[in-house]
């Protein structure tokens, strides 16, 4: 056998040393005393119930309040699993995050979690994501000190039997000094250890009445540290499970009523959530199965190392998923997929916390959820059974995301599974998720509304609603009047369907569906690269499945709805407007700063002929009257049909609104004002058209062909520009050459 270099010999002392400390520290076996010790210190923290234990672990992440144009929510940070830097996060779903951390605080009051919590929406809506979200941040909580979980053991140390003794109860152990405890003790010196499949929470070895007073006297000593802390009806009422019961029974019988002898035996060993191995976090798929089981152990051979009075007891062990989660949170995936019979059980499980078995009744400690799509729960819905399931059910509505910036960040991820070592050309996971949540829109509901809003919300196109859910910003075609009537609305249009059975954000492509398209257009024969145009040659390809996808099947609607072919051409639009800044931008035709100047010059006049005051000259340094012809230009450029003083009022209004919700900042007018901004650029690019044709004409023949009839000026401008999309922007040479030579086709061709 080969000598272990001394180098790796310190390496495997510093590792056993390290995992040795971190067993000591973590506490990983105690006697029931050490338990006991740390019990009566934190109280709160070793007496929670499986709901207080979930919300807890909401908590322990935190949150934040993130805005959005329909309002402010709060979003959980355990669905950012920063445990795991991000990866596999949750994106958006707020609401859902709240509806379930809403559900788990209403068990925590009630005491119990009498509702199996079931997701429900369309395939792909990240109902599963949700669940491994928190699911994932309890296996994490459970190795941190504030989310410690413990459980009990039974240690039966080597004896040496007296003539005429009865198994242990007159015997001396080896290796166990007397009165104390054999949970430390190592396994040369013990003869067997039962494991308690169950995980019974270990102050249920405290009988019920003494129990109640020590656990009250625990909480009032802790005080305010306590918080609102209240005992769960698990901890108060639970009892030992039907194993350790026949096993506390037999012992506390053997020595004749000697409780602290039987504490002896007892070892408390903490136990980690772990969902690949089935503790405390288990998903029930939706085969057809049972989920739990027994099976008597009496009779196994490891039951020959048990003191005589235990052999001869009937134990049985207890398995299955019900057994597997206790303690923790189950999971059932698909739920309306398996038949009525195979969950009928969950009434009165969920009802009582607890499942009935041949030998006995197993007391639950548990969370349930599941999930369902739209059409099981709606023909679950038209069973007579339904009615016997609804008052066990919280349901909670899980829709596809209506954010195009949510649903960018899904596909952003994706592209680069997809793309593996390939180029990703810039607005690939743009066009894509536009395109997705375009096919989700729903036609407005005009009679909800007042006339004059009817009016506005009837004149939106689905465009027009994604950006108003992803920005807040009106259509450029609505008036600054409008667009602020419109502002006060969003909430309400946002959730106009919410009550209806085809709800927005029911229908529409999926992320599963859309993830095919990415990876076909990461795989396309025609680029070299990942590209916005490949993709839109897929969405295409997707566009003739009517008869495989239900979403297409929609009968089109006024107003482009459903429309989902012309969408294509309506995000092709969007990107060509991304490509046609960025390429000016690289030109150097945009002057940013310019444009700030102009318009930071506008603000100061339009706030000073509010005011009714005079302004000071950038020329000669005197007070002038404000610039009405400057003034009118301007406002000719934005579009303003309204009254100009009264559109002037307002401008000033929305920045000192600004001003009101960023204290402190100096206002940043590209981001007040962005519509206004940006219209201030296309009119100057439109007065210089043709400067901007000549310029992409020879980025493209410097792109194509080498721009052999291009002057050296012009061959440096030209690649300088490259430069700039590649540095800047992201592209290669090859993906900006297709973007332009697309752009300058469809934009400015004679």
């Amino acid at each position: 056998m080969s000598k272990v270099g001394d180098e790796t010999a310190d390496q495997l002392s510093q590792l056993g040393e390290a995992i040795r400390d971190d067993f000591a520290r973590n506490r990983r076996v105690l006697s029931f005393g050490e338990y006991l010790d740390l019990m009566l210190a934190s109280p709160e923290r070793l007496l929670r119930s499986s709901q207080q234990y979930v919300r807890d672990a909401f908590e322990h992440y935190g949150f934040e309040k993130v805005e959005y144009p329909w309002g402010e929510v709060r979003r959980f940070h355990i669905f950012d699993c920063p445990w795991a830097d991000g990866r596999e996060r949750l994106v958006g779903q707020e609401e859902v995050q709240n509806r379930v951390y809403r559900a788990v605080q209403n068990f925590v009051n009630e005491g119990t979690a009498n509702k199996l919590v079931l997701l429900h929406g369309p395939n792909g809506s990240a109902k599963t994501t949700l669940i491994r979200c928190v699911g994932r941040g309890l296996q994490h909580y459970s190795t941190l000190d504030d989310g410690a979980l413990y459980r009990i053991n039974w240690v039966f140390p080597a004896t040496k039997v007296s003539k005429g003794g009865i198994g242990f109860g007159g015997g001396e152990f080896e290796g166990a000094p007397a009165g104390e405890s054999f949970a430390h003790l190592p396994d040369e010196v013990v003869d067997a250890k039962l494991v308690d499949e169950l995980r019974d929470h270990p102050v249920f070895l405290i009988p019920p009445d003494q129990r109640q007073r020590i656990m009250a006297d625990a909480l009032e000593a802790r005080g305010d540290d306590a918080g609102d802390f209240v005992l769960s009806d698990y901890i108060q009422f639970g009892q030992l499970s039907h194993k350790n019961r026949i096993i506390y029974e037999a012992l506390l019988a053997n020595y004749q009523g000697d409780y602290l002898k039987v504490l002896r035996h007892v070892q408390i060993e903490r136990f980690y959530v772990q969902h690949r191995y089935r503790t405390g976090y288990v998903t029930v798929e939706p085969q057809l199965a049972v989920d739990a089981q027994e099976r008597q152990v009496t009779a196994d051979r490891s039951m020959s190392a048990l003191p005589s009075a235990l052999q001869s007891a009937s134990l049985f062990e207890y398995g299955g998923p019900l057994v597997d989660a206790n303690r923790g949170m189950i999971e059932y995936s698909d739920l309306l997929k398996r038949p009525l019979e195979a969950f009928k059980y969950l009434l009165t499980t969920v009802e009582r916390s607890s499942v009935s078995m041949q030998s006995a009744t197993l007391f639950l400690d548990l969370i349930y959820i599941g999930t369902s799509n739209e059409v099981h729960l709606n023909a679950f819905k038209e069973l007579p059974d339904f009615q016997s399931f609804k008052g066990r059910l919280e349901l909670v509505r899980v829709p596809y995301l209506l954010d195009y910036r949510q649903e960018r960040e899904i596909y952003s991820q994706k592209l680069k599974e997809a793309a593996s070592n390939k180029h990703i050309a810039p607005h690939c996971d743009y066009v894509a998720a536009l395109w997705a949540v375009l096919t989700r829109m729903r036609k407005p509901m005009v009679e909800r509304y007042e006339k004059s809003v009817g009016e506005l919300v009837g004149r939106l196109s689905p465009l027009d609603k994604a950006e108003l859910y992803a920005t807040g910003r009106a259509p450029k075609s609505f008036s600054a009047d409008e667009a602020k009537r419109l502002d006060a609305y969003v909430r309400e249009l946002w959730s106009e369907s919410g009550a209806y059975p085809n709800y927005e954000g029911r229908t529409g492509a999926s992320p599963r569906e859309m993830q095919a398209v990415l990876f076909n257009a990461a795989n396309s024969a025609q680029y070299d690269y990942v590209s916005p145009l490949a993709i839109f040659d897929e969405l295409d390809e997707l566009c003739k499945g009517v008869t495989v996808y239900s979403f297409l099947k929609q009968e089109p609607l006024p107003g482009g709805f459903h429309e989902n072919r012309k969408f294509i051409d309506v995000v092709r639009g969007r990107w060509l407007d991304e490509v046609d800044e960025e390429t000016r931008d690289s030109l150097g035709l945009i002057e940013q700063a310019e444009y700030a100047r102009l318009f930071r010059r506008y603000v100061e006049h339009a706030l000073h002929f509010t005011k009714k005051e005079k302004v000071e000259s950038e020329v000669t340094g005197q007070l002038i009257d404000p610039d009405q012809d400057m003034m009118r230009d301007i406002e000719k450029t934005l579009g303003v049909t309204a009254d100009n003083d009264d559109f002037r009022h307002d401008l000033i209004s929305r920045i000192g609104a600004w001003s009101l919700d960023h204290p402190g900042q100096k206002p940043v007018y590209e981001e007040v004002f962005p519509d206004m901004f940006k219209r201030l650029r296309d009119s100057y690019f439109e007065e210089q058209r043709k400067v901007v044709k000549r310029a992409l004409d020879d980025l493209v023949a410097h792109l194509t062909d080498g721009a052999r009839h291009l002057d050296a000026e012009d061959k440096k401008s030209a690649e300088r520009a490259v430069h700039t999309m590649i540095e800047r922007y992201g592209y290669t040479r090859e993906s900006a050459r297709d973007a332009i030579t697309v752009l300058v086709r469809a934009r400015y061709a004679e």
